[in-house]
């Protein structure tokens, strides 16, 4: 394959992997925060204490957490697709060069984040199951649902960095 065949495909794959970025952003992680913390806010204002303040307190700090980082990475992605194409446009082989490296380290927190959201889960269902308390016991049903929204998040993104990874070491390797 010509170095001009392994930049199209790097740059189609590219596209699909920012685009499938912003969408994920926009369209799931914003919305699942800001309904978090409306939820969240619903609970304090009327659920009363015990068990429904439990459920609160992580619906509104992933609420917060969850609509920032949606925004941010939703609304950033678009200019960061246009810098990357233009780098590849004017500079192949030191803007793929600088993007593996990226990519390496994006690919590499996945088990960190793997881990992390086993904790919450594994805490959650503790708190759930080995205490009394309705205030524990709604923090650790909380903590579960944050740990599969987390799990399922982070699959579709991590699937996503597959195809872009490898068209990235495509166009390295044609680069040499």
């Amino acid at each position: 394959m010509n170095p001009t065949d392994t930049t199209l495909k790097l740059l189609e794959a590219m596209t699909v992997y920012f685009q499938g970025e912003k969408i994920e952003a926009l369209v799931f992680i914003l919305p699942i925060g800001l309904l978090s913390l409306v939820f969240g806010a619903w609970l304090v204002a009327d659920g009363g204490p015990g068990f429904a303040r439990g459920v609160a307190i992580p619906f509104l700090l992933m609420g917060l957490l969850m609509s920032t980082v949606g925004a941010v990475v939703g609304y950033r992605t678009p200019a960061q697709l246009v810098h990357l194409q233009a780098a590849v446009a004017a500079e192949p082989q030191a803007a793929t060069r600088a993007e593996v490296q990226r990519m390496d380290k994006v690919n590499g927190a996945w088990s960190m984040y793997l881990v992390m959201w086993a904790v919450f889960g594994v805490a959650g269902l503790a708190l759930r199951f080995a205490t009394q308390g309705g205030f524990t016991q709604g923090l650790g049903i909380a903590l579960v649902f944050f740990a599969g929204v987390g799990l399922l998040v982070d699959g579709f993104a991590e699937r996503r960095t597959h195809p872009y990874t490898a068209a990235l070491a495509a166009a390295a390797q044609a680069s040499r």
